[in-house]
Protein backbone atom coordinates (compact mmCIF):
# COMPACT_ATOMS: atom_id res chain seq x y z
CA UNK A 1 0.00 0.00 0.00
CA UNK A 2 1.40 3.57 -0.96
CA UNK A 3 0.54 6.94 0.39
CA UNK A 4 -1.28 7.48 -2.57
CA UNK A 5 -1.90 4.62 -4.33
CA UNK A 6 -1.80 4.95 -8.58
CA UNK A 7 -4.22 2.83 -10.56
CA UNK A 8 -4.81 2.54 -14.18
CA UNK A 9 -7.12 4.40 -15.53
CA UNK A 10 -8.17 2.27 -18.26
CA UNK A 11 -7.06 -1.41 -19.52
CA UNK A 12 -5.13 0.01 -21.98
CA UNK A 13 -2.61 1.74 -19.97
CA UNK A 14 0.22 0.46 -18.34
CA UNK A 15 1.42 1.10 -14.86
CA UNK A 16 3.40 4.51 -15.14
CA UNK A 17 6.71 3.07 -13.35
CA UNK A 18 8.13 7.07 -13.48
CA UNK A 19 5.41 8.18 -10.80
CA UNK A 20 6.25 5.21 -8.27
CA UNK A 21 10.07 6.32 -9.00
CA UNK A 22 9.47 10.18 -8.21
CA UNK A 23 7.26 9.16 -5.16
CA UNK A 24 10.57 6.59 -4.30
CA UNK A 25 12.46 9.81 -4.51
CA UNK A 26 10.42 11.70 -2.03
CA UNK A 27 11.12 9.11 0.32
CA UNK A 28 14.78 9.12 -0.01
CA UNK A 29 14.49 13.01 0.26
CA UNK A 30 12.21 12.84 3.37
CA UNK A 31 14.54 10.52 5.58
CA UNK A 32 17.35 12.74 4.58
CA UNK A 33 15.28 15.55 6.12
CA UNK A 34 14.65 13.46 8.99
CA UNK A 35 17.82 12.02 9.60
CA UNK A 36 19.27 15.67 10.06
CA UNK A 37 16.22 16.00 12.18
CA UNK A 38 17.50 13.31 14.29
CA UNK A 39 21.29 14.80 14.03
CA UNK A 40 19.59 17.78 15.65
CA UNK A 41 17.72 16.06 18.85
CA UNK A 42 20.25 14.47 19.80
CA UNK A 43 22.80 17.38 19.94
CA UNK A 44 24.81 16.60 17.30
CA UNK A 45 24.20 20.08 14.77
CA UNK A 46 22.98 22.85 16.12
CA UNK A 47 19.33 23.38 17.57
CA UNK A 48 16.75 25.19 14.74
CA UNK A 49 18.74 23.59 12.18
CA UNK A 50 15.87 21.55 10.86
CA UNK A 51 13.54 24.29 10.95
CA UNK A 52 15.07 26.85 9.22
CA UNK A 53 17.16 28.41 6.11
CA UNK A 54 17.22 26.07 3.18
CA UNK A 55 16.03 22.94 5.25
CA UNK A 56 12.76 24.65 6.04
CA UNK A 57 12.44 25.08 2.80
CA UNK A 58 13.75 21.74 1.87
CA UNK A 59 11.02 19.97 4.28
CA UNK A 60 8.49 22.38 2.23
CA UNK A 61 9.51 21.22 -1.19
CA UNK A 62 9.01 17.21 0.45
CA UNK A 63 5.21 17.91 1.09
CA UNK A 64 4.63 19.15 -1.48
CA UNK A 65 5.60 16.23 -3.95
CA UNK A 66 3.98 14.19 -1.95
CA UNK A 67 0.62 15.85 -2.00
CA UNK A 68 1.35 16.46 -5.79
CA UNK A 69 1.78 12.76 -6.79
CA UNK A 70 -1.07 11.99 -4.24
CA UNK A 71 -3.36 14.57 -6.51
CA UNK A 72 -1.50 12.41 -9.83
CA UNK A 73 -2.85 9.25 -7.95
CA UNK A 74 -6.22 10.47 -7.30
CA UNK A 75 -6.74 10.96 -10.72
CA UNK A 76 -5.38 8.41 -11.84
CA UNK A 77 -7.57 5.82 -9.29
CA UNK A 78 -11.07 7.40 -9.87
CA UNK A 79 -11.37 9.05 -13.52
CA UNK A 80 -13.82 8.87 -15.48
CA UNK A 81 -15.03 7.30 -12.74
CA UNK A 82 -15.00 7.46 -9.28
CA UNK A 83 -14.26 3.82 -7.23
CA UNK A 84 -15.76 4.38 -4.55
CA UNK A 85 -14.57 0.85 -2.37
CA UNK A 86 -11.49 1.24 -2.91
CA UNK A 87 -11.52 4.83 -2.14
CA UNK A 88 -12.54 4.28 0.86
CA UNK A 89 -10.43 1.33 1.81
CA UNK A 90 -7.28 3.41 0.86
CA UNK A 91 -8.61 6.55 3.14
CA UNK A 92 -8.96 3.76 6.02
CA UNK A 93 -5.71 2.74 6.18
CA UNK A 94 -4.02 6.01 5.05
CA UNK A 95 -6.35 7.91 8.13
CA UNK A 96 -5.58 4.90 10.29
CA UNK A 97 -1.94 5.17 9.90
CA UNK A 98 -1.98 9.14 10.62
CA UNK A 99 -4.22 8.55 13.64
CA UNK A 100 -1.02 5.68 14.94
CA UNK A 101 1.54 8.60 14.68
CA UNK A 102 -0.63 11.01 16.60
CA UNK A 103 -0.94 8.29 19.23
CA UNK A 104 2.82 7.31 18.98
CA UNK A 105 3.89 10.85 18.86
CA UNK A 106 1.63 11.66 21.88
CA UNK A 107 3.11 9.73 23.92
CA UNK A 108 6.87 10.44 22.96
CA UNK A 109 6.44 14.31 22.30
CA UNK A 110 3.47 15.61 24.12
CA UNK A 111 3.94 19.26 23.66
CA UNK A 112 4.86 19.15 19.62
CA UNK A 113 2.88 16.07 19.16
CA UNK A 114 1.87 15.39 15.86
CA UNK A 115 -2.01 16.00 15.17
CA UNK A 116 -2.20 17.30 11.51
CA UNK A 117 0.84 15.67 9.57
CA UNK A 118 2.15 15.14 6.03
CA UNK A 119 -0.42 11.73 5.71
CA UNK A 120 -3.73 13.22 7.88
CA UNK A 121 -3.09 16.22 5.20
CA UNK A 122 -3.11 13.75 2.37
CA UNK A 123 -6.20 11.47 3.66
CA UNK A 124 -8.35 14.67 4.13
CA UNK A 125 -7.18 16.85 0.95
CA UNK A 126 -7.95 13.71 -0.56
CA UNK A 127 -11.32 14.10 0.40
CA UNK A 128 -11.59 17.75 -0.82
CA UNK A 129 -9.68 16.60 -4.31
CA UNK A 130 -12.57 13.78 -5.21
CA UNK A 131 -14.71 16.78 -5.91
CA UNK A 132 -12.17 18.25 -8.19
CA UNK A 133 -11.14 15.12 -10.06
CA UNK A 134 -14.42 14.83 -12.79
CA UNK A 135 -13.89 18.96 -13.15
CA UNK A 136 -12.53 20.84 -16.12
CA UNK A 137 -8.18 20.70 -15.13
CA UNK A 138 -8.74 24.56 -15.18
CA UNK A 139 -10.73 25.30 -12.66
CA UNK A 140 -8.50 22.49 -9.98
CA UNK A 141 -5.34 24.89 -11.27
CA UNK A 142 -7.10 28.24 -10.76
CA UNK A 143 -8.26 26.81 -6.97
CA UNK A 144 -4.73 25.90 -6.44
CA UNK A 145 -3.33 29.07 -8.52
CA UNK A 146 -6.07 30.80 -5.79
CA UNK A 147 -4.73 29.33 -2.59
CA UNK A 148 -0.96 30.10 -3.62
CA UNK A 149 -1.41 34.17 -4.51
CA UNK A 150 -3.52 34.12 -0.67
CA UNK A 151 -0.82 32.63 1.01
CA UNK A 152 2.15 35.05 -0.51
CA UNK A 153 -0.11 37.91 -0.08
CA UNK A 154 -1.16 36.82 3.67
CA UNK A 155 3.20 36.08 3.99
CA UNK A 156 4.27 39.54 2.26
CA UNK A 157 1.73 42.22 1.44
CA UNK A 158 -0.74 41.84 4.41
CA UNK A 159 0.79 39.64 6.82
CA UNK A 160 -2.05 37.78 9.23
CA UNK A 161 -4.87 39.28 7.00
CA UNK A 162 -6.32 35.74 6.50
CA UNK A 163 -5.86 34.42 9.73
CA UNK A 164 -7.41 34.67 13.18
CA UNK A 165 -6.88 34.06 16.71
CA UNK A 166 -10.15 32.02 16.54
CA UNK A 167 -8.50 29.18 14.31
CA UNK A 168 -5.46 28.55 17.10
CA UNK A 169 -7.21 26.10 18.88
CA UNK A 170 -5.54 22.36 17.68
CA UNK A 171 -9.38 21.37 16.87
CA UNK A 172 -9.46 24.18 14.02
CA UNK A 173 -5.67 25.11 13.46
CA UNK A 174 -5.45 22.15 11.31
CA UNK A 175 -7.41 24.49 8.89
CA UNK A 176 -4.58 26.80 8.12
CA UNK A 177 -5.98 30.26 9.24
CA UNK A 178 -4.53 29.99 13.01
CA UNK A 179 -2.99 33.18 13.89
CA UNK A 180 -0.39 31.47 16.38
CA UNK A 181 0.64 28.02 14.70
CA UNK A 182 0.58 25.53 17.23
CA UNK A 183 3.46 23.73 18.18
CA UNK A 184 4.12 20.02 16.44
CA UNK A 185 7.06 18.20 14.59
CA UNK A 186 5.23 17.60 11.90
CA UNK A 187 2.15 20.05 10.48
CA UNK A 188 0.74 19.97 6.87
CA UNK A 189 -2.40 22.25 7.61
CA UNK A 190 -4.94 22.68 4.42
CA UNK A 191 -4.26 26.37 3.82
CA UNK A 192 -1.72 26.43 1.62
CA UNK A 193 -1.00 22.79 0.75
CA UNK A 194 -4.17 21.72 -0.52
CA UNK A 195 -2.99 23.63 -3.35
CA UNK A 196 -0.38 21.21 -4.39
CA UNK A 197 -2.78 18.38 -4.52
CA UNK A 198 -5.22 19.91 -6.64
CA UNK A 199 -2.09 21.00 -8.67
CA UNK A 200 -1.50 17.37 -9.27
CA UNK A 201 -5.08 16.84 -10.17
CA UNK A 202 -5.12 19.28 -12.71
CA UNK A 203 -1.53 18.07 -14.65
CA UNK A 204 -3.09 14.47 -14.74
CA UNK A 205 -6.34 15.38 -16.18
CA UNK A 206 -4.70 17.99 -18.73
CA UNK A 207 -2.34 14.57 -19.31
CA UNK A 208 -5.54 12.54 -20.24
CA UNK A 209 -6.55 15.40 -22.29
CA UNK A 210 -3.45 15.69 -24.40
CA UNK A 211 -2.88 11.73 -23.99
CA UNK A 212 0.08 12.16 -22.80
CA UNK A 213 0.01 9.41 -20.15
CA UNK A 214 1.01 6.03 -22.70
CA UNK A 215 4.04 8.12 -23.84
CA UNK A 216 5.10 8.88 -19.99
CA UNK A 217 4.13 4.87 -19.39
CA UNK A 218 6.91 4.15 -22.09
CA UNK A 219 9.55 6.86 -20.43
CA UNK A 220 10.76 3.58 -17.58
CA UNK A 221 9.11 0.26 -18.44
CA UNK A 222 11.43 -1.56 -15.87
CA UNK A 223 11.15 -1.13 -11.82
CA UNK A 224 14.58 0.39 -10.07
CA UNK A 225 15.07 0.54 -6.38
CA UNK A 226 13.41 3.82 -6.13
CA UNK A 227 9.94 2.52 -8.01
CA UNK A 228 9.86 -0.20 -5.66
CA UNK A 229 10.14 1.65 -3.16
CA UNK A 230 7.50 4.18 -4.31
CA UNK A 231 4.59 0.93 -4.21
CA UNK A 232 5.04 0.66 -0.84
CA UNK A 233 5.57 4.27 -0.04
CA UNK A 234 3.04 4.15 2.93
CA UNK A 235 5.05 1.03 5.19
CA UNK A 236 8.35 2.73 4.47
CA UNK A 237 7.20 6.07 5.42
CA UNK A 238 5.82 4.27 9.05
CA UNK A 239 9.48 2.41 9.53
CA UNK A 240 11.95 5.02 8.02
CA UNK A 241 11.34 7.41 11.60
CA UNK A 242 11.93 4.55 14.04
CA UNK A 243 15.02 2.84 12.01
CA UNK A 244 17.00 6.09 11.73
CA UNK A 245 16.31 7.40 15.24
CA UNK A 246 17.56 3.99 16.64
CA UNK A 247 20.88 4.23 14.23
CA UNK A 248 21.45 8.02 15.37
CA UNK A 249 20.83 6.60 19.52
CA UNK A 250 23.34 3.73 19.02
CA UNK A 251 25.58 6.71 17.41
CA UNK A 252 25.27 8.31 20.59
CA UNK A 253 26.37 5.55 23.10
CA UNK A 254 29.14 5.13 21.06
CA UNK A 255 30.07 8.77 20.12
CA UNK A 256 28.44 11.14 22.66
CA UNK A 257 27.35 14.39 20.76
CA UNK A 258 29.43 17.33 22.06
CA UNK A 259 27.87 19.23 24.99
CA UNK A 260 26.12 22.18 23.37
CA UNK A 261 26.95 25.70 24.47
CA UNK A 262 24.03 26.91 26.79
CA UNK A 263 23.57 30.36 25.76
CA UNK A 264 23.89 29.48 21.62
CA UNK A 265 21.10 26.24 22.37
CA UNK A 266 18.44 28.46 24.01
CA UNK A 267 18.57 31.32 21.89
CA UNK A 268 18.32 29.27 18.47
CA UNK A 269 15.60 27.27 20.38
CA UNK A 270 14.43 30.60 21.80
CA UNK A 271 14.21 32.66 18.05
CA UNK A 272 13.05 29.37 16.63
CA UNK A 273 9.60 28.78 18.38
CA UNK A 274 9.70 33.25 18.82
CA UNK A 275 9.24 33.57 14.54
CA UNK A 276 7.16 30.26 14.52
CA UNK A 277 4.55 32.13 16.22
CA UNK A 278 4.55 34.45 13.73
CA UNK A 279 6.58 37.07 15.08
CA UNK A 280 9.49 39.00 12.99
CA UNK A 281 13.07 37.40 13.02
CA UNK A 282 14.62 41.35 14.21
CA UNK A 283 12.18 40.82 16.92
CA UNK A 284 13.30 37.26 17.85
CA UNK A 285 16.63 37.85 17.94
CA UNK A 286 16.08 40.90 20.08
CA UNK A 287 13.76 39.21 22.73
CA UNK A 288 15.80 36.35 22.88
CA UNK A 289 19.60 37.81 23.00
CA UNK A 290 17.63 40.08 26.00
CA UNK A 291 16.25 37.14 27.52
CA UNK A 292 19.27 34.80 27.05
CA UNK A 293 21.73 37.72 28.99
CA UNK A 294 19.18 37.88 31.49
CA UNK A 295 18.17 34.34 32.79
CA UNK A 296 22.54 33.96 32.42
CA UNK A 297 23.30 36.87 34.97
CA UNK A 298 20.74 35.39 37.62
CA UNK A 299 21.65 31.45 37.29
CA UNK A 300 18.55 30.18 35.60
CA UNK A 301 19.57 29.75 32.26
CA UNK A 302 20.88 26.19 32.91
CA UNK A 303 18.21 24.97 35.14
CA UNK A 304 15.59 26.60 32.74
CA UNK A 305 17.22 24.28 29.91
CA UNK A 306 16.96 21.31 32.21
CA UNK A 307 13.83 21.65 33.32
CA UNK A 308 14.58 22.15 36.70
CA UNK A 309 12.39 25.08 36.47
CA UNK A 310 8.78 25.81 34.61
CA UNK A 311 9.48 28.93 32.04
CA UNK A 312 5.19 29.18 32.09
CA UNK A 313 4.60 29.82 35.84
CA UNK A 314 8.33 30.97 37.63
CA UNK A 315 8.29 34.22 38.55
CA UNK A 316 11.41 35.47 38.24
CA UNK A 317 11.51 33.79 33.97
CA UNK A 318 8.23 35.79 33.25
CA UNK A 319 9.63 38.80 35.04
CA UNK A 320 12.54 38.76 32.68
CA UNK A 321 10.08 37.77 29.50
CA UNK A 322 8.43 41.03 30.39
CA UNK A 323 10.37 43.02 30.88
CA UNK A 324 12.21 42.57 27.20
CA UNK A 325 8.97 42.57 25.79
CA UNK A 326 8.95 45.95 26.33
CA UNK A 327 12.14 46.64 25.80
CA UNK A 328 11.66 45.21 22.01
CA UNK A 329 9.21 47.28 21.68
Amino acid sequence: MTLAESRRPSPALPRIRLIDTLRGVALLAMASYHFTWDLEFFGYINPGTATHGWWKIYARAIASSFLFLAGVSLVLAHYPQIRWSAFWKRFAVVAGAAAAISLATYFMFPREWIFFGILHSIAVASLIGLAFVRLSPLISAGVAALLVVLMVIDATVAPGSFRSTFFDPRYLSWTGFFQHPPRSNDFVPLFPWLAALLAGVAVTRLAMQKNWLVPLSRVQTQPNIFSRAGRHSLIIYLIHQPVLIAVVYLISVVVPPPQPDPMKSYTRACESGCTASGNGEALCRSFCSCTADALQAQSLLVPLQQGSINAQTDERVLVIAQGCSIRGQ
